[in-house]
């Protein structure tokens, strides 16, 4: 904990900085979620065929999901969200034409989540 998934769209493939993204997002989520850097897992999905609308425009699509064990306050949901939202605006330079649509969500891990680390 916290899972991170980030879907993108594979227009952005090559203007988005998927490791400077997690290693910004890792210590948002150790300040302001009460995580622990080592904890923190980013696996990012690059989806094909996405569209938007009518499809009629040239956009790239960045979700963030991250799931957190319950607890956290509506509060510091938002303001783990709102942080994810500004670093993706920071680490996607989309192509001039290119319309950005960026969203974030947490949700709490469902009580039978377990992990595993072997070394």
């Amino acid at each position: 904990m916290p899972q991170i998934t980030v879907d993108y769209s594979e227009q952005l493939a090559d203007a988005f900085d998927r490791k400077g993204f997690a290693l910004a997002l890792h210590p948002l989520l150790v300040d302001v979620a009460g995580a622990t850097t080592d904890s923190c897992k980013t696996r990012f999905v690059r989806t094909e065929g996405s569209l938007v609308g009518d499809g009629a425009g040239r956009d790239g699509i960045v979700h963030v999901m991250i799931g957190l064990l319950p607890g956290r306050s509506p509060q510091t949901k938002a303001r783990v969200t709102e942080g994810a939202l500004d670093l993706v605006r920071q680490y996607v330079k989309p192509a001039e034409g290119l319309t950005l649509h960026a969203s974030a969500e947490i949700r709490d891990l469902d009580a039978s989540y377990r992990k595993s680390s072997d070394a």
